[in-house]
């Protein structure tokens, strides 16, 4: 029998996993519940690591496209205090290039064949029928059933019931998303801030980070240490509102960065922080597996993307090498993948303190000095 995959979710995880099984002649479908490729934004910038995410474009034979999307200077990194004034300013050394991830994910669908994404399928459950078969129900009533089974669908995973009880939980840190269009020409103060790369000004339970982008477009997520409860007093849905009482945690800090707040071009979108518990795994299953933020949700500390899309070359180079094997396959992925989340999680929740906590920002500051 011809081997198939089937995949939930089209993130970056999924399409390597696809891209990598279609390079080695395997058959795989994703299954996805947004309606098409362009229903969304796709999120900001991802610096790409060589020794995971571009490890996984080069599997995908994707380093040209990957190359020809770079954000040349995008990996700058400056630090200012709430006066402006620049406390660390590191140039670009090109060791992690920063792309869109849109412009990411796009490279990633156009090298697969066509037809192997449905897109407006979202996953209700997923059910064993045994012998390492599953069946899956779809929000329109529609079913499949599969023979082999990666759950790639994100820290809300309907996958991963299969396999753990686990579910995220809030981790006391939530981001606000905003955005500057035209900064150069509308905001000069705040542009010359923010600089060529990406910038953070940070204090013990509060920070205002922002990246620019191509196009003149400055994205920022401003970061509160504060209980749900305090976030769900803010509507939302009244921009203004939202944005006055946001500003407000930045009283006295210059203008030149709380402007990332008071005028941003789109209302600010509330991004709660949760985790899954550090170390999360599962005893082997037949015929599933997950890989990404559904196995191994973190902080964020600029490994998630690259994670995942390891997480899909390897589980895809496994299957390739042991076809005849796919549970030794999997067995073998899982431990690899158990291992280094474990590593990368313990970072990411501290990479989360360095920002936020008692030292912030020379703890942070320190060690990218130390990085260096």
């Amino acid at each position: 029998m011809t081997l198939s995959v089937t995949i939930v979710g089209a993130g970056l995880g999924g399409l390597i996993l696809a891209r990598v099984l279609h390079v080695h002649g395997i058959t795989a479908t994703i299954y996805e519940a947004e309606p098409s490729a362009h229903a969304r934004t796709q999120g900001g910038q991802l610096d790409i690591h060589e020794q995971d995410g571009q490890r996984a474009l080069a599997a995908a034979g994707l380093t040209a496209a990957f190359r020809a999307i770079i954000n040349e200077g995008g990996d700058a990194t400056r630090a200012l205090d709430r006066d402006g004034n620049v406390l660390l300013d590191q140039p670009e050394d090109g060791g992690r290039p920063e792309v869109l991830r849109g412009d990411l994910r796009r490279i990633l669908i156009d090298a697969l064949p066509a037809g192997t994404i449905r897109w407006g399928r979202k996953l209700a459950r997923a059910v064993s029928l045994g012998g390492g078969r599953h069946k899956l129900t779809f929000t329109d009533g529609s079913t499949v059933e599969t023979e082999l089974l990666v759950g790639a669908d994100g820290a809300w995973s309907k996958v991963r019931p299969l396999l753990s009880s686990a579910q995220p939980a809030y981790v006391g840190v939530s981001f606000v998303e905003t955005y500057l269009h035209d900064a150069d020409r509308r905001f000069p103060a705040t542009a010359a801030a923010v600089g060529a790369g990406g910038m953070f000004a940070l204090e013990p339970g509060k920070g205002i980070t922002a990246h620019r982008e191509p196009a003149g477009i400055l994205h920022a997520y401003i970061q509160l240490r504060r209980p749900e409860s305090w976030f769900a007093e803010i509507d939302f849905n009244d921009a203004a509102a939202a944005k006055t009482r946001i500003a407000a945690e930045f009283d006295g800090w210059t203008s030149a960065l709380t402007t990332l707040i008071t005028d941003s071009h789109t209302a600010p979108v509330l991004r709660t922080i949760d985790a899954l518990p550090v170390g999360h795994r599962w005893a082997r299953t037949p015929g599933v597996t997950l890989l990404g933020d559904a196995a191994h949700l973190s902080p964020p500390a600029g490994d998630g993307a690259n994670l995942a899309m390891l997480d899909g070359a390897e589980l895809g180079e496994a299957i390739a090498a042991d076809s005849g094997d796919i549970e030794g396959a999997l067995a073998r992925f899982e431990t690899a993948m158990f291992a280094r989340s474990r590593a990368a999680a313990e970072d990411a929740h501290r990479v989360l303190d360095l920002c936020l906590g008692e030292r912030a920002p020379f703890s942070l500051i320190d060690f990218l000095t130390a990085a260096r």
